[in-house]
């Protein structure tokens, strides 16, 4: 694999490699919120190489596959019609430039302009006769015009001149076959609907998904100018003589032959409409894309107006820091911010955990927005309120699914899609061994504790009063329910305990001791199911009187059951042993794992789940960690807030317990997922801060340098990249909002100098904060509506609009 060049705004690929070009698609993917497009080249085909793919956010299809016997039904993010085909010959030769694979491709360089929004691509191309043409692409997906996507190619001949013939096309025959592990799987989810020319300039092409019916609609306006244009030798009307066409099932093409002239550049511009079904505002969505392709504006203009939107959009994410990886940061939230953007937000769209870049995890949404809404909510509040509505509008489904299990409330789904069902896949593959295996992860009952926290985060961030009094206390009450409901007392024990989950470490799924599915007493989902509860009387005080009463009517909730809340929030289990926090409950009867010999014989354990399986021996069994859940409780609170958790549950909980609980399960994690490196980043920060930067630093390498050893062709890991720029906007800032007030409590590592961000707060459109080695100075810029409270060293004081305070560190 080639290092890429990761200058602070440009992403940079030479040459090509064949085995890397997954990943260069993927981190090369330029999208606007309602699409992504992956950084295939315009003449490329699935060909196990190359991988083009267009999503749509929110774009779903069911389909039934037979796996070991069984039916099992599975929904998919759909790989959309490609539109990028785009490839030239010279009249008369046989084949294509593509046709052959990269044999014609004699250099090539890849630069995306994270500033802008656009993907460059310089090529010198050779054909099997010799003829040399150099190429240089642009390609953008509007972010000023959600529906547009553009290509821009100029071609110019190097050592002859001629008839040259450039082909055009829209292709719907494509497929999901991006992930190997999902290819027994149904992969097919379009349908032909029809396809055809339109006029002089357009190309239409229409399909539906199979399964949910939807109609995607593509309008392609191909237009040609520049200095290399010339009529066809023997024609007198120029371009139009030399077109052809090719339409069939899934597929239109239209080939343009011109008279090219050696030295002068011919210019395609490709501009593309997409539409679909689901678009507001629209009752046919060929239509809609006819209208819009024939009506936009030329390349130049469509970029310029693309360029200004991406310049506000960083201009309101500004993170200035001396740092040597800052192009990776800065990588981290172009991605960001194309996957979720203002077009996203009403398309009732969930934030994907691997971006709209890729199939991996089938484009469900997790419990990754737990890692990016705490960026969205100081930046772009508005796009996390967007996220949490996509969540109220599936607690109906919550509901159903707490009833189906016999309980109260809400209980969000693991893996949510189109309509807020549970998505986990009953059975999964391990590569290794080539066995398909009982598929548990549904157990994550965490995911609803990771919704109620982001609504009360997201409200701390922004007094926004009418979104949690319209919908978000309302998801919250429903978790604190469920959770009431599944807590159960143990007269051993004498608390309430909570049986049969799985943590956010997902190497747990059962005891090597029992055949029943599950773990007990999570400490990571008792202590935050236990906050859950405790914000419940918290959310109601915070509601006026009237939406207060609304709401208690609305829920059916009575004192006896909001006593009930807080009985159970006072004393659940929370394990220990050996003098730390316990992962679990049972966790020190697992016997300890030879971990030298094990790395001698596997370099990578990254995976270690799927070694020990294919060994025939499970990661159940053992004292190992995926990503320590445990650690997960001071990822989203402070030490100081855990040992207050853990005391108003009636445990002793001294200063040294953190750093006992980090020492113990640090040694004893493998760091399988992407998330891992940023929680351990946060979490040593107070303790560690070398090994902070350590962690930090193999985070922003996470999908750069593809640490997880080829996942990252399969789509970007989104909660990971959100997490490293939330690891200088709050981890080392020491930044909270909590008690209706912004507090600080600064720690750089050492190679960090400093820092500033801008950050929105409470309306406040232009806070600043600016941390230094020995002090930290918050400004509050001119114009704003009122004053913000900040806290410093448990201290509180008030920030007028155009004053700035500095405490010394």
């Amino acid at each position: 694999m080639r290092p890429a060049s990761a200058a602070p705004w440009v992403l940079a690929f030479d040459g090509f490699d064949p085995a890397d070009e997954g990943r260069r698609e993927a981190l090369c993917a330029v999208g606007n919120g309602y699409l992504v497009t992956r950084g295939a080249a315009p003449e490329s085909r699935a060909d196990g190489v190359h991988y083009p793919g267009t999503y749509l956010a929110g774009c779903y299809d069911r389909a039934v596959s037979v796996l070991d016997g069984r039916e099992v039904e599975n929904e998919d993010l759909v790989n959309g019609p490609n539109w990028l085909p785009l490839t030239f010959r010279v009249a008369g030769t046989r084949s294509w430039f593509g046709d052959d694979g990269a044999s014609d491709l004699r250099s090539q360089r890849l630069e995306l302009d994270l500033r802008r929004g656009v993907l460059v691509r310089y090529a010198l191309v050779v054909d099997a006769q010799g003829h040399r043409t150099r190429l240089v692409q642009r390609r953008i997906a509007s972010l000023a015009e959600a529906h547009l996507v553009a290509l821009e190619t100029v071609l110019t001949p190097e050592n002859w001149s001629g008839p040259l013939e450039i082909r055009s096309a829209l292709d719907g025959t494509v497929a999901n076959t991006g992930v190997a592990r999902y290819r027994g799987l149904t992969s097919r989810h379009l349908a032909a609907v029809g396809q055809g020319t339109d006029g002089e300039e357009l190309l239409w092409l229409r399909s539906r998904t199979t399964g949910s019916c939807l109609h995607l609609a593509l309008a392609a306006r191909t237009r040609l100018h520049g200095g290399g244009v010339r009529p066809v030798a023997g024609r007198q009307d120029g371009v139009r003589d030399g077109v052809r066409d090719e339409i069939r099932d899934g597929w239109a093409a239209r080939t343009i032959t011109v008279d090219a002239v050696a030295g002068q550049a011919v210019t395609v511009e490709k501009t593309v409409a997409v539409h679909t079904s689901r678009d507001p505002a629209v009752d046919d969505p060929l239509r809609a894309a006819r209208r819009l392709a024939t009506r936009a504006a030329g390349f130049e203009d469509l970029l310029r107006a693309h360029a200004q939107r991406w310049e506000e959009l960083w201009r309101r994410c500004r993170t200035d820091v001396a740092l040597a990886d800052a192009g990776a940061l800065h990588l981290h939230l172009f991605h960001l911010m194309q996957t979720y953007s203002e077009h996203t937000a009403d398309l009732d769209a969930g934030i994907p955990a691997r971006g709209w870049h890729g199939e991996a995890y089938r484009g469900h949404v997790f419990w990754d927005e737990l890692f990016v809404l705490q960026t969205l909510n100081l930046r772009l509040p508005e796009l996390s309120r967007a996220v949490l509505r996509y969540r109220y509008r599936r607690l109906d489904a919550a509901r159903e699914a707490a009833r189906d299990a016999g309980r109260r409330g809400a209980m969000y789904p693991w893996q949510s899609a189109a309509d807020g069902t549970e998505k986990a896949p009953l059975l999964h593959l391990n590569p290794l061994s080539d066995r398909w295996l009982a598929d548990r992860s549904h157990l994550q009952r965490h995911v609803g504790s990771a919704v109620a926290y982001n609504v009360w985060q997201y409200y701390q961030a922004t007094g926004d009063l009418d979104f949690l009094a319209g919908c978000g206390a309302e998801m919250l009450l429903e978790v604190a329910r469920f959770w009431a409901d599944t807590a159960a007392w143990d007269p051993q024990v004498q608390r309430y305990t909570i049986s049969g989950v799985m943590g956010p470490d997902e190497y747990h799924d059962g005891y090597p001791w029992s055949e029943r599915p599950g773990i007990d007493d999570n400490a990571y989902t008792n202590v935050l199911a236990s906050w859950v509860l405790a914000r419940a009387d918290d959310c109601l005080a915070a509601l006026p009187g009237y939406r207060r009463d609304e709401l208690r009517e609305r829920l059916a909730l009575d004192p006896g059951e909001l006593d009930r809340w807080q009985d159970v929030s006072r004393r659940l289990h929370v394990p220990f042993h050996d003098g730390v926090l316990s992962q679990f409950a049972g966790y020190e009867r697992l016997a300890e794992l030879d971990w030298d010999a094990y790395r001698r014989r596997h370099p990578d354990i990254r995976r270690l789940d799927r070694l020990l399986e294919a060994e025939g021996d499970s990661v159940n069994r053992y004292k190992a960690s995926k990503q320590v859940d445990v650690l997960m409780l001071y990822y989203l609170f402070s030490a100081h807030e855990v040992r207050d958790l853990l005391r108003r549950l009636g445990y002793r909980a001294g200063h040294d317990l953190f750093h006992r609980t980090v020492g113990y399960y640090l040694p004893r994690t493998v760091h399988g997922s992407t998330l891992s490196s940023v929680v351990h980043a946060w979490v040593l920060a107070r303790s560690d801060r070398r090994a902070s930067w350590r962690f930090f630093r193999e985070a922003l390498a996470g999908d750069l340098r593809d640490v997880q050893g080829g996942t990252t062709a399969e789509g970007i890991h989104l909660g990971a990249m959100a997490g490293t720029v939330d690891l200088l906007q709050r981890g080392y800032t020491g930044l909270e909002t909590r008690q209706d007030a912004l507090w600080l409590d600064p720690h750089l590592p050492d190679p960090l100098d400093g820092l500033e961000v801008e950050l929105r707060y409470r309306g406040h459109w232009g806070v600043v904060v600016t941390v230094a080695r020995r002090q930290v100075t918050v400004r509050l810029r001119p114009g704003q509506p009122g004053p913000v409270r900040i806290g410093f060293h448990g201290s509180l004081t008030t920030l007028r609009p155009g004053q700035s305070r500095t405490f010394t560190l």
